[in-house]
């Protein structure tokens, strides 16, 4: 499910340009937030029915170092994407709970 855009930033000739792939890019983005969410809810067949297991604290902060790296790696603000997946990942904790029934 790669993202191909139809002009590179250089080639936008205009403002409308620009915002149709931002508009394309956050569409594909969600479109693969959404198949996260489908792991996130299978992940709870393999977890223990607890909160503990449910949280995983040693894997979100796996995760989150990763994601920090990633974040470097693509010119982005590690702290910024830290916050943005603190939140994501404490939506999907709590969307896990629900699921497991705890």
């Amino acid at each position: 499910m790669a993202y191909v855009p139809k002009n590179s930033p250089q080639e936008c000739k205009n403002i409308t340009d620009v915002r149709n792939e931002i508009d394309s890019i956050d569409e594909h983005i969600l479109k693969l937030m959404g198949e996260r969410y489908k792991y996130v809810q299978a992940v709870v067949n393999f977890k223990e029915k607890t909160k503990d297991s449910i949280i995983a604290h040693e894997r979100r902060e796996a995760v989150i170092a990763q994601r920090r790296e990633w974040a470097v790696q693509n010119g982005l603000s590690p702290d910024a994407i830290e916050e943005m997946y603190r939140n994501l990942i404490n939506h999907f904790i709590s969307e896990e709970m629900k699921i497991a029934k705890l």
